[in-house]
């Protein structure tokens, strides 16, 4: 009886144990990170809505030679469009918008404005020419745009596709829905941010960016190339507005989404309809799996920055990652989070090179190519080294991990998939596929 009063006292401790996020390996991980300068930026992890763990590595600025912090601050991209469709919902508990609203009562003037609805923008379905794409957009994005100049690239453009066709991330959609946000509330989308959400959240490192200025606390965006980091143009954050304009923290983020599954923000009835898919898109959500276990986020990039927003309802965990520079991919970065907090096998890459027989070396030998974009990669070896040639570039590769090599100088894994008989080429956050060719 002794032992089983004992067993019903400890069971709650022990399972609160097994609970725990193993923090310590979470800090092995970063550290190989920072070590191999494989990545710059900034973590926060809650759980029950209590910051469980936070850490930053690199350099918010690296030319002053300022250290990331907790405090640093990152844009955010296309993370800021889960903010969008928050307010908008907002705006239909308060009767003054509808998923069925058109187009045509705000801007009759863009294409095909009487067949898109709120619920159109929302899903991507809209077949709005995306303003970013085919319109030179890198010359002018640090170039302050009036509302009626952003929505001249899209008017007069033919449409993508009919409206409802099917879905295609755009940001054009989360731009008009900015747009019509500030036609409702009759304030600009700032001032809509800071008074729904911000200052209700109390989010005191998140607000909307309004120039291409860096300002204090704020980190510049890098890409890794001839073995250094590379300082990327910056955007004026105004003309994305609702589609990507929002600076914050890791830490700001974690307690946004997590107030959102909480209700803090809409209702239940509209975070369910929020989280409804279509063609695999929520209303700004995405879904997001760590092996059986399934989550809802949002992921951003934009001119050098990534980042990742995931919340797992069943295990009320919020996970907030922002980089400002990376070479290890960030996909692969959270993978490991997640199997560290799920407490699933995960070995801690070490960057350090595998040493590989000529007979291992040549089963990566051959020919890929690519139709889109078109590229064609010949993968040779030389002695105990493999070797790739891509557009007239010969450069040599380490072997990292299992069918897994790295070029640190330009800034590249490598991935060969055997059975599939395919190339895995991975920039930062940018993947092009190859296969073999036959």
């Amino acid at each position: 009886m002794k032992r089983l009063i004992l067993l019903l006292f400890l069971l709650p401790v022990l399972t609160a144990c097994a609970q725990q996020i193993n923090t310590v390996k979470l800090d092995s991980l970063f550290a190989s990170l920072a070590k191999n300068d494989e990545a710059m930026g900034s973590i926060a992890i809650t759980k029950n809505g209590k910051l469980v763990y936070q850490k930053a590595m690199g350099y918010a600025v690296t030319e002053s030679n300022t250290v990331a912090n907790e405090n640093t601050e990152y844009h955010i991209g296309s993370i800021t469009k889960m903010f969008t469709a928050v307010l908008v919902f907002q705006l239909i508990e308060e009767n003054k918008l509808s998923l069925n609203d058109t187009l045509s009562r705000f801007f009759p003037q863009l294409p095909n404005a009487a067949k898109i609805t709120i619920s159109n923008l929302l899903y991507h379905r809209s077949g709005l020419p995306n303003f970013t794409n085919d319109t030179n957009f890198p010359d002018w994005m640090d170039k302050p745009k009036t509302h009626e100049e952003l929505l001249g690239y899209i008017i007069g453009r033919k449409p993508d596709f009919e409206p409802n066709a099917r879905a295609d991330y755009n940001n054009s959609n989360y731009l008009v829905l900015s747009y019509i946000i500030e036609k409702v509330c009759k304030k600009t989308y700032k001032e809509v941010l800071k008074q729904n959400i911000t200052d209700r959240l109390k989010l005191t490192k998140t607000y909307y960016g309004v120039d291409a200025v860096l300002h204090p606390n704020e980190s510049a965006s890098y890409t890794y190339f001839d073995n250094k980091w590379k300082k990327e143009k910056a955007a004026d954050l105004n003309n994305y507005c609702g589609a990507g304009a929002i600076v914050s923290t890791p830490a700001d983020l974690a307690k946004f989404i997590d107030a959102l599954f909480n209700y803090k923000l809409v209702k239940k009835q509209s975070l369910e309809k929020m989280k409804t898919l279509v063609d695999g898109y929520g209303m700004g959500l995405f879904p997001f799996e760590s092996g059986a276990r399934k989550g809802y986020g949002h992921n951003g990039k934009t001119e050098g920055f990534a980042s990742s927003l995931t919340y797992y309802p069943d295990e009320k965990l919020a996970v907030a990652y922002c980089t400002n520079g990376e070479v290890y991919p960030k996909a692969d970065i959270l993978n490991g989070v997640l199997s560290i907090c799920f407490n699933t096998p995960y070995v801690i890459p070490t960057f350090q090179a595998l040493k590989l027989s000529a007979a291992e070396l040549d089963r990566y030998c051959g020919t890929y190519l690519s139709k889109q974009p078109p590229i064609e990669v010949i993968c040779t070896r030389k002695d105990s080294v493999l070797t790739l040639q891509t557009k007239g570039q010969i450069f040599t590769v380490e072997p990292v991990e299992k069918d897994r090599f790295m070029n640190k100088q330009f800034g590249f894994f490598f991935d060969f998939d055997l059975s599939k008989k395919q190339l895995v080429i991975e920039q930062g956050s940018v993947n092009y596929y190859l296969d073999l060719n036959k």
